[in-house]
């Protein structure tokens, strides 16, 4: 291997390791439809890869229009002791979730089946700004 491919691995592998670095933790739920209206967008349909922020990130409505990578961590339960199903998913807060939300991101019902199994209501996350 030349000394030029070893140096773009590494600068790969710090960027990897970087992005890994700055993931926030978290908890995520999800809602059902309908998601209209919404906090951000009124009857606007945004489609399904979308969520509710919580106070953590709601920031007085300067979450609207963002787009976050979240991924399954690991269970926050024992009722499904391995909710994960391996990839990442990005959504585009549309929502408010109130006080009393019970993860930092509330995702759609079909955002949240495409990185863990429904059944576990609520799981570990990792999140990044995108």
């Amino acid at each position: 291997m030349g000394a030029g491919m070893r140096v773009l691995m590494m600068v790969g592998l710090v960027i990897c390791l970087t992005t890994a670095a700055y993931a926030a933790q978290g908890t995520a739920t999800y809602y059902t439809p309908p998601y209209v209206p919404s906090s951000c967008y009124g009857y606007q349909n945004n489609g399904v890869m979308i969520a509710a922020a919580s106070d953590a990130i709601w920031n007085n409505r300067a979450a609207c229009g963002r787009n976050y990578r979240v991924r399954c961590t690991g269970p926050t339960n024992q009722g499904v002791p391995q909710p994960c199903r391996g990839q990442s998913i990005v959504v585009k807060i549309v929502d408010y979730c109130p006080p009393g939300c019970q993860g930092t991101i509330d995702l759609s019902q079909e955002a949240f089946a495409m990185i863990a199994d429904p059944n576990a209501g609520k799981i570990k996350i990792e999140y990044t700004q995108v």
